[in-house]
């Protein structure tokens, strides 16, 4: 009794205070009508998760990484490129070009890890294999951070096992961008990029593709993006207004079962953030997503599916500046979405994951103590989240701090709850391989970790964190060649994965990273990540997707800049999933990132290594892209 009484204290003293910002917001003072830093473009190097308000990456007290973007992209096909350089997040590619990919952080599953774009969430009610169906052209982001162990709090729903948010920014010069390549097995790149800036406003167009026939049967593919950003400064704050759509189509060979199978997804996504002041901020988006799935591509009336889901999500956030440094952030969320799902087999339609929908609110506070003159930070936090007919809650608290030993040494750690909700494809789907559980509990886990930043001097930079977590109620797949089996969930036949709960999974894991410059021209980055999992919840069954996940990961990367701004990118990717065979893949990319004409070489797998980082798909051989890129205007 006492602990509803305390969250709905929570949820309503946060209303109140929101209520209150948001009328203050009008009578915003004459420094609040100043164009914000994102619209004059000013650059800092800050953390957006896992805080109340932005702080320099060096005073976070979470496990935070950020990827540079802007200024990078002619070494990259897609984001997804850049996620591998960081050794805590593995990607089980099944395609290349920046097609489907699943995203594993920390020996999570795929499906507990939380994509946003600019704050605003991206992941897929449908199935989380979409996460990463990202709207927005790589070409107009400008940075990736990911946040590694719980992110709820803050976050909300799906931040299980951590956080991964793509940046755009607002540009401060007037530019055009055009690049063009070409590579093995008939691929193709082109990408346009447009961009303004007058007075109050900036504004951003872009648009890219590329496609290739594909290195083997069945594996060609299609992928288009565009979008188009625009900031406006006024009285009350910065407005920014994206609206971004993508178009994906790629042949799916073994990407689901021994099936020579065919896909299409297709989305748009629009989103809008207002400042209310300098202290309120209020925010709406919607997403709708479509999948377009045939099992056999030569003969689609064999089966097929089409799902259609739509999702909005809007938000009011309030600082208030507390004695002695602290901050505090008070916050309210509301989110829903829904799926329309058919599929047809023998030329007869019937339901697929049928027609549902779903919603849910939440209130959250976070306090950051940041004392002046002090060595140490503390953030603490808690969130609420209720579900649809009142059947369910969530709570999620979360603490997190740090201390500074030297100058050149600090020490931090976190601890936090975080949970996911079924997919509708977990709750719903069923095909001739696979069938869903409608009964399923959604998945929850307790996650800790503690870490040093050390840095003896401006040339060596060595991070180690350590972390842990335990899960419940974690959602995968499972199958037995015998039943009855009181493992099993009811009625499950077999040889058939069915979804399923399963409980007594541990993961402890060490991370470290080591940044050398033996000179201003070079640069050697190390990142190794270490997992092991403690497993007893299969009891003979066999797992889809939980046990997938790397024991050994690592990114070992030199750049050498030759001068006149050529640059060569050195990268080795040693990894080994659970119970696999460990691989290498050794990728070199060469650039001229400036000046007016920008050429580009990318060898990717120069290794030529036979590897899948699912089981049972393979990943591209030795490829070579070449093109240029055109700059008109001030280069970034």
């Amino acid at each position: 009794m006492l602990a509803f009484m305390f969250r709905a204290q929570l949820i309503i003293g946060t209303g109140c205070l929101l209520l209150a910002g948001a009328q203050d917001a009008v009578l915003a003072q004459d420094a609040a009508q100043k164009a914000p830093a994102k619209v004059t473009g000013k650059a800092e190097t800050m953390v957006v998760l896992g805080s109340a308000t932005p702080v320099p990456l060096a005073e976070s007290p979470r496990s935070v990484e950020i990827l540079s973007v802007k200024g990078e992209s002619l070494a990259a096909e897609s984001p997804q490129d850049f996620l591998r350089e960081d050794s805590s997040v593995f990607l089980e590619g099944r395609e290349a070009g920046g097609g489907q990919a699943d995203l594993v952080l920390h020996g999570g599953s795929f499906e507990q890890t939380l994509v946003l774009l600019d704050g605003f969430r991206i992941n897929d009610a449908q199935t989380s294999h979409h996460n990463l169906d990202l709207p927005v052209p790589m070409e107009a982001m400008d940075s990736i951070q990911v946040l590694e162990g719980a992110g709820s709090t803050l976050h909300g729903v799906d931040a299980l096992s951590g956080v991964v948010d793509f940046l755009t920014a607002a540009p401060d010069h007037d530019s055009l961008f055009v690049r063009a390549g070409e590579g093995g097995f008939e691929s193709n790149e082109e990408t346009l990029m447009g961009g303004a800036t007058r007075g109050r406003w900036s504004g951003r167009v872009t648009a890219e593709r590329n496609f290739s026939t594909g290195f083997m049967a069945d594996r060609d593919y299609r992928n288009e993006d565009a979008s188009a950003e625009n900031w406006i400064g006024s009285r009350l704050g910065v407005s920014d207004l994206l609206f971004a759509t993508s178009d994906r189509s790629f042949g799916a060979n073994q990407f689901y079962g021994n099936f020579p199978s065919w896909e299409r997804t297709k989305g748009w996504f629009a989103g809008v953030r207002q400042e209310l002041g300098s202290r309120t901020e209020a925010a709406f988006a919607y997403r709708r997503h479509t999948d377009d799935f045939v099992l056999f591509r030569d003969d689609p009336a064999i089966y097929e599916n089409n799902h259609i889901d739509g999702s909005w999500q809007g938000s009011l956030r309030r600082t208030e500046n507390l004695p002695a440094g602290a901050v505090l952030l008070m916050g309210l969320e509301a989110d829903g979405d829904s799926i329309n799902s058919y599929n047809f087999s023998g030329g007869a339609r019937s339901f697929a994951l049928g027609i549902h929908a779903r919603n849910r609110g939440a209130g959250y506070v976070d306090v950051d103590l940041h004392p002046a003159k002090r060595r140490w930070s503390l953030s603490a936090g808690a969130r609420e989240e209720i579900f649809s007919g009142g059947a369910q809650a969530v709570f999620s608290p979360e603490l997190a701090g740090s201390f500074r030993l030297a100058n050149s040494l600090k020490l931090r750690a976190s601890a936090g709850y975080g949970f996911r909700i079924p997919t509708y494809t977990d709750l719903y789907y069923s095909d001739p391989a696979t069938l869903g559980n409608a009964k399923l509990k959604p998945e929850s886990a307790w996650s800790a970790d503690a870490g040093a930043d050390w840095a003896p001097s401006s040339k060596v930079t060595l991070s180690v964190t350590g972390f842990y977590s335990r899960q419940h109620d974690t959602i995968d797949y499972v199958k037995s060649a015998t039943v009855p089996n009181m493992y099993l969930p009811p009625g499950c036949p077999a040889n058939i994965w069915c979804a399923d709960n399963l409980n007594g999974l541990q993961f402890t894991g060490v991370e470290a990273t080591l940044t050398w410059i033996p000179k201003n021209s070079q640069t050697v980055r190390i990142g190794w990540t270490g997992l092991h999992g403690a497993q007893n919840a299969l009891h003979g069954l066999e797992s889809e997707y939980v046990f997938n996940y790397p024991v050994e990961n690592i990114h070992a990367e030199w750049r050498w800049a030759l001068g006149h701004d050529f640059a060569i990118d050195n990268a080795v990717q040693i990894a080994q999933r659970y119970q696999q065979t460990v691989y290498p893949v050794w990728n070199v990319e060469a650039t001229h990132a400036a000046g007016r004409i920008q050429p580009y070489l990318r060898f990717t797998n120069l290794s030529n290594t036979g590897y899948q980082e699912i089981t049972g798909v393979n990943m591209p051989s030795r490829t070579i892209v070449g093109g240029v890129a055109v700059v008109l205007g001030k280069s970034d």
